[in-house]
């Protein structure tokens, strides 16, 4: 079987910055591997589009430039809050406020965002809410393990069911 929309596609893959030469970002082994719904535009499109056609045993090794990846970095995501914002039982949370640290926060409709401490003033702190890889460009190297056709259930939910997906 192909990869081909509708599938459940098994792979493991090796995420680099910029080449095969450049950081190792992410590795995924094959005790653990990446298992989604093939199609349904969860993905990077140039992710899917690498994908198309191949088969179990398949390994195939590409780039997706930053402005097709997660995008180039947008000044208007950087944005100044309260630094009372990170007050916990009273006190500030200092060990969350560490330039360079990742932290989790809360949109204004409750969703969970993360952002980046760049800067921290008086009483303000300057997050950057780009994702952490805009701006960089991939290599991935990936090896297909499995392909399979979607359940009904996985289609009609939009995500795998079982191993390796989504347990209800």
């Amino acid at each position: 079987m192909i990869i081909e929309k509708n599938t459940v596609v098994s792979l493991t893959y090796k995420l680099h910055k910029d080449d095969a030469a450049g950081e190792m970002i992410e590795a995924v082994r094959d005790d653990q591997p990446f298992v989604f719904l093939y199609g349904n535009g969860s993905l990077l499109p140039d992710f899917e589009s690498n994908l198309a056609g191949k088969k179990v045993g398949d390994k195939v090794d590409f780039g997706i430039e930053a402005a097709n990846a997660y995008g180039l970095p947008d000044d208007k995501a950087m944005e100044y809050v309260p630094k009372d914002i990170f007050m916990i039982d009273g006190k500030l949370a200092d060990d969350l406020l560490i330039v360079d640290n990742i932290v989790n926060l809360r949109d204004q409709e409750g969703r969970l965002v993360r952002a980046k401490v760049v800067e921290i003033g008086e009483s303000e702190v300057l997050m950057d809410f780009n994702h952490p890889l805009a701006g960089q460009n991939l290599f991935f190297e990936v090896e297909v393990l499995d392909v399979r056709e979607a359940t009904k259930e996985e289609l009609d939910h939009g995500h795998v069911h079982g191993p390796g997906g989504h347990e209800h």
